[in-house]
């Protein structure tokens, strides 16, 4: 490993995952056990495409445009383990810098202590290097492997996978039965069945699988069929492929699925002016109509002359319902809670810091990302800027105000725009405390609020486009992690800044439904499906290429798409209940109130005879994914 292994400089980066903790490895690399360091999954762009897994402690250098290189995956904090590097003093020069070993090499890897701690293993009852990931889990790199090689679970241990290569004999019998049946050259079609048969097995059981047997029983000579033949075998295996199943009883109906009506356009406006922003403004400074203002915004955004006074409304700084010298008096008292919360880390000895290593590890992951955060835009550029020192004031004085949560990479995007267009540390921090709010489940350290956006994202891109859905599923990408990205920090790695702020503000009005982000995403794959289709890409090829959209995306064309897309659904007869919850519709049969769904302008449901709207408990959602979408390319999570 490392030094046995020719250096690439032509090695493109798959994958990185910061605070990674080595905690077993080869004798020569004794001297970073402990030690806290970067992973990556490498590409060498030669003929045979050999990749590569790769550790480096935080000691070496990293040149500044690598570390401020698109990330594509990122990982939430956790409680992370002291750096235990206190026994071993060797000479720096003299040990191997990194440790780095070829895919050829693996033979098996486990996971253990809940997805937290990733053992490679090279075959000869040894493990080769074992890596404990202190910022999250190991499911997105686990998730990616098995996109890259064929592996399955041991009998003998869930957690152990054997990777299979072309010498192994299992495999190699394996491949040959199939060569054997022939059924079509890309070997495809036999899939297809034991699907359809596992899916629909009275009709695919009794209509297709009659005809595989007779074929399959000819001698190798007697199978070949001529294109009619193989036209009738592949119409009966996929004639059931978009039909959906209602069980009843003992039995299942099948139906066709049925179409959706007609897209409708739905043009962007101009922004809210200042004219009708203070139109709607009453002698006292308050607002007289909240819905009409959120519904312009929604419509075409604000003119940014008066965001810095509308967004703290919309980012809930001001109440809606506030006059203005209730907001005066307001500000007062947050320029008091701010500056005391402030003190609490400034005063912080170092003896303190010394021994509270949650503080400390946070404290040093904020000074990484602040000094690589938007340092292309004038605001942020240059050396000793004071911008970039209050950046870093707001996301620590952040830590102490929920130290639960703390700092999470991701946190900087959000709140950069926000201090560039306010310029008032003050009036930045509880504004961007107000977006947090809306996006703090992106951070749990469990990732279930990731997860339950990314399953319902599947669940909308499956009602809308069942084909795009079904070749997601089909080539180890229904986990959706491609657009993990977007969800997390709501597209600002992909937009323009004017653009990005101009999405926030719309979303932020929570018009004109719930999760309207998520149709947002929807109408983006699309748009992307026939290129994702036709190229016949697998998972790092789409995640290749959502990345590449990234300055390419238009962004009133997705809000008109993604508006048009809601109504689409909204107007749909056969729409489930499951998409009515992730939209916040009324729910058929139900006739509770729905407490959490502000009414708006763009629902048009008759109220019940309380008042109120129908309510599902969030109880009900199902947030675990299909076992066969989720297994091939994560065990639990994916950030």
């Amino acid at each position: 490993m490392g030094d046995s292994i020719e250096e690439c400089s032509d090695c493109s980066e798959t994958f990185t995952q910061d605070g990674v903790l080595l905690k077993q490895a080869p004798a020569n690399y004794m001297s970073h056990i402990n030690a806290i360091g970067t992973l990556y999954i490498t590409e060498c762009p030669n003929s045979s495409r050999q990749r590569f897994i790769e550790w480096k402690p935080n000691e070496i250098t990293i040149e500044p445009e690598i570390q401020d290189q698109e990330w594509a995956l990122v990982n939430t904090i956790q409680k992370r383990s002291r750096t235990l590097s206190g026994n071993f003093q060797p000479d720096y020069h003299s040990r191997p810098k990194y440790i780095k070993f070829s895919f050829n090499d693996i033979k098996s890897f486990r996971i253990a202590n809940k997805s937290r701690q990733l053992t490679f293993y090279d075959g000869k009852s040894e493990s080769m290097c074992s890596f404990l990931f202190n910022n999250g889990n190991c499911d997105m790199m686990v998730s990616l492997i098995k996109t890259m090689l064929k592996t399955g679970p041991s009998r003998r241990d869930k957690h152990l996978f054997i990777v299979y290569d072309s010498n192994n004999l299992e495999l190699q019998r394996l491949d040959r039965s199939f060569a054997e049946l022939n059924l079509q050259n890309d070997g495809r079609t036999f899939w297809n069945m034991v699907k359809n048969i596992r899916d629909h097995p009275y009709e695919a059981t009794f209509e297709a699988f009659a005809k595989v047997t007779d074929y399959v029983y000819r001698s190798p000579e007697q199978r070949e069929i001529d294109d009619n033949q193989r036209e009738d075998l592949n119409r009966s295996l996929s004639e059931y492929e978009n039909t959906t199943t209602h069980s009843q009883g003992d039995y299942e109906v099948i139906a066709k699925v049925p179409e959706l009506p007609p897209r409708k356009d739905f043009p962007r406006l101009r922004p809210l002016s200042v004219e009708q922003w203070r139109g709607h403004l009453n002698c006292e400074g308050k607002i007289e109509d909240v819905e009409s203002i959120k519904t312009l915004i929604f419509r075409g955004g604000v003119t940014p002359s008066l965001r810095t006074e509308v967004w703290k409304f919309l980012l809930e700084y001001y109440p809606w319902s506030s006059t203005e010298a209730e907001r005066q008096k307001l500000v007062q008292t947050k320029i008091d809670e701010y500056y005391n919360m402030k003190l609490q880390w400034k005063r912080m000895t170092k003896v303190q810091e010394d021994n509270f290593s949650d503080y400390r590890d946070r404290k040093s992951l904020i000074e990484k990302d602040v000094n690589r955060t938007d340092r292309t835009l004038d605001f942020f550029a240059g050396d000793n800027n004071s911008n970039l020192q209050m950046l870093n004031d707001i996301l620590m004085t952040y830590v102490m105000y929920n130290f639960d949560l703390g700092y999470v990479q991701g946190m900087s995007d959000l709140l950069s725009p926000i201090l560039q267009l306010l310029r008032n540390e003050v009036d930045a921090f509880w504004c961007f405390v107000g977006f947090m709010n809306k996006l703090i489940s992106n951070f749990d350290i469990d990732q279930a609020g990731m997860k339950e956006q990314l399953n319902n994202l599947h669940t909308l891109l499956a009602f809308i486009d069942p084909k795009m859905s079904d070749y997601l599923d089909k080539h180890d990408s229904g986990n959706m992690f491609f657009c993990f990205r977007w969800l997390l920090v709501w597209f600002k790695r992909e937009l323009s800044q004017e653009d990005a702020m101009r999405l926030w503000e719309v979303l932020w009005t929570g018009f004109p439904c719930d999760n309207f982000h998520l149709l947002v995403c929807v109408a983006i794959l699309i748009t992307e499906a026939d290129t994702i289709i036709q190229n016949n890409y697998g998972f790092t090829e789409i995640l290749k290429h959502i990345n590449d959209l990234n300055g390419r995306l238009d962004m009133a064309v997705m809000l008109n798409k993604a508006e048009g897309i809601f109504y689409q659904i909204k107007e749909a007869d056969h729409l489930t209940d499951n998409v009515r919850l992730i939209l916040g519709l009324p729910l058929l049969g139900n006739q509770t109130s729905f407490e959490s769904h502000e009414q708006s302008p763009f629902d048009d449901s008759a109220e019940l005879s309380n008042g109120t709207q129908p309510y599902c408990s969030l109880e009900h959602v199902r947030i675990s994914p299909d076992e066969v979408t989720y297994e091939r390319s994560l065990n639990s999570s994916f950030l």
